[in-house]
């Protein structure tokens, strides 16, 4: 994987636009997230977690992430689009304040998340056990 760069950057590319603030949007995404994340739990708890759901689990939790990051970065004025509009989603977590080690394993998320979505690679019931985690830690800190 190659280094993340700055926010800035990606605004500077124009891969990040600023825009008015569109807080309708921004709380559609939220209630998107909240419905997902009590459907990724409903899953979880009666279905369980295995290497047969392990891929769609992860996808899940990515999206539950990345809606909440949308909806601060539309609050802001901030619109992501194009090739590298999800890692500088990603990256905007170091502007919500969450430290580095959160921002890598988002980013390492987004591409084994890629890995499934564009390659048809397969996860396993280990690694979904580490995003959930990642989840549990993060999605708390964005509900805010």
């Amino acid at each position: 994987m190659k280094p993340i760069k700055s926010f800035e950057s990606f605004i500077k590319s124009g891969i990040v636009k600023r825009q008015a603030p569109d807080i309708s949007r921004a709380n559609f995404l939220r209630k998107e997230s909240e419905k997902s994340y009590l459907s990724l739990n409903k899953i979880v708890n009666e279905i369980g977690l295995n290497d047969d759901n392990a891929s769609t689990i992860i996808k899940l939790c990515y999206d539950i992430v990345m809606e909440l990051i949308r909806a601060k970065m539309f609050i802001k004025g901030f619109n992501s689009s194009g090739k590298g509009a999800h890692e500088a989603e990603v990256v905007y977590l170091r502007e919500l304040g969450f430290n580095e080690n959160d921002v890598q394993s988002m980013n390492e998320l987004r591409y084994f998340r890629n890995g499934v979505v564009y390659y048809g690679k397969i996860l396993d019931k280990h690694y979904a056990e580490k995003v959930l985690k990642i989840l549990e830690k993060i999605y708390p800190k964005l509900k805010q």
